[in-house]
């Protein structure tokens, strides 16, 4: 009888986890935490990092809880294994833009044309990166999937990934690009204000003109036949973020709206936030490819924050200080929180200053931008 106990309790002990984790393990469930107590206790981006880093916990405990079939000894894979599935397939990135675009008033874009050439000169990140990363010795496509984290996109950067048979970086891309999502508010000001004067952060801009609901409607049917129709291959993320925009503007579909920016919208961002943070296992992020992603997406977030406010500059001379160049630095596509960042720190200057629609002119380019990049690199590499 007491050699049945023991042999039942060594057994159950040797199931625990304790006597399985490595080091790496106990590293990146402290990662975990961290990322938790980033998102709750200081409120950067809860909705991503809360299940991101919740699955990058249940991953170094369980690691069965990603494996594939193949990878189990009854056939059946782990739960979040299966979600993951939906990320490789480029369904949820989609969804995601789906829901995106049924959040966003394209407004400020419509009346301010000009923030197209902002959110386009914020993509210099992402291109600049990708020649860093060829320096660094990734080859093109994994340089291609790496430097998009420079758009501030998580979910474009698992779009490229996929498409570009960059699955086993997809882990350590999707986490960078959603970390600096999340920490916008951190990384954009300081950038801001070493590139600008007082003077050009307290710039006061004109109110935007009205936009009519024809061209709020217009607008998504526009952008989807031009941009598709030269690189087709952005029509998932720019289809869906067109068609998400189209039920919110068209007002006819209230319905439809309201189900992809609410309900749809939340439970796609459980099933990718889990299913990414599941990617972060030990053995999988610990290693020095993981490092050179994680310092090349702040150069490219960096660089992509400072063409975009240069460029603001520019437009401030060409129009005699009727553009301030905080404004060009939301042209990456962290919606809306690049935007809010341009608000804060113009209103550090004149409390009175209100930026944040104009801002949103170029955060939203960005995320259009962002999107027709990743359609050039899968149009250069033939996808």
């Amino acid at each position: 009888m007491l050699s049945y106990i023991g042999e039942t309790m060594g057994n159950l002990m040797h199931q625990t986890a304790f006597l399985n984790l490595t080091w790496g393990n106990y590293l990146m469930i402290a990662v975990a935490c961290l990322f938790l107590y980033l998102a709750i206790a200081k409120g950067y981006e809860p909705l991503l990092l809360v299940p991101i880093a919740f699955g990058m916990l249940l991953v170094n405990i369980y690691p069965d809880i990603i494996a594939s079939p193949e990878e189990t000894s009854n056939g059946i894979g782990g739960l979040l294994h299966y979600f993951y599935l939906m990320d490789e397939w480029s369904i949820l990135p989609s969804l995601i833009f789906l829901g995106v675009g049924a959040m966003t008033d394209f407004g400020p874009l419509i009346a301010n044309p000009v923030s197209f050439l902002l959110g386009a000169a914020a993509q210099f990140g992402i291109f600049g990166a990708y020649l860093l990363a060829i320096l660094m010795g990734f080859n093109d496509k994994a340089a291609a999937a790496v430097s998009i984290i420079g758009g501030a996109d998580g979910p474009t950067s698992i779009f490229l990934a996929g498409k570009l048979g960059q699955t086993g970086l997809m882990g350590p891309i999707a986490v960078a690009a959603y970390s600096y999502m999340a920490l916008v508010p951190i990384i954009q000001p300081p950038v801001m204000k070493a590139l600008t004067t007082k003077k050009e952060r307290a710039i006061k801009m004109e109110n935007l003109r009205p936009v009519s609901k024809l061209e709020k409607i217009l607008f998504p049917i526009i952008v989807t036949i031009v941009v598709c129709m030269i690189l087709p291959t952005t029509a998932p993320l720019v289809g869906m973020l067109m068609l998400g925009n189209l039920f919110r503007e068209s007002g006819v579909v209230r319905q439809l709206q309201e189900t992809a920016s609410n309900a749809l919208m939340y439970i796609v961002v459980i099933l990718l936030g889990t299913s990414v943070g599941a990617t972060t296992s030990a053995e999988a992020f610990l290693n020095i490819s993981t490092i050179k992603i994680v310092i090349l997406g702040l150069v490219a977030f960096v660089f992509g924050t400072a063409a975009g406010t240069l460029f603001g500059k520019l437009l401030c001379v060409l129009t005699k200080g009727k553009i301030n160049p905080l404004i060009g630095s939301a042209g990456v596509s962290a919606v809306p929180m690049a935007a809010r960042v341009s608000q804060k720190v113009g209103a550090e200057e004149d409390p009175t200053n209100f930026l944040l629609m104009h801002a949103m002119g170029p955060n939203v380019a960005g995320v259009i931008g962002t999107a027709v990049a990743a359609g050039v690199f899968m149009a250069i590499f033939g996808i």
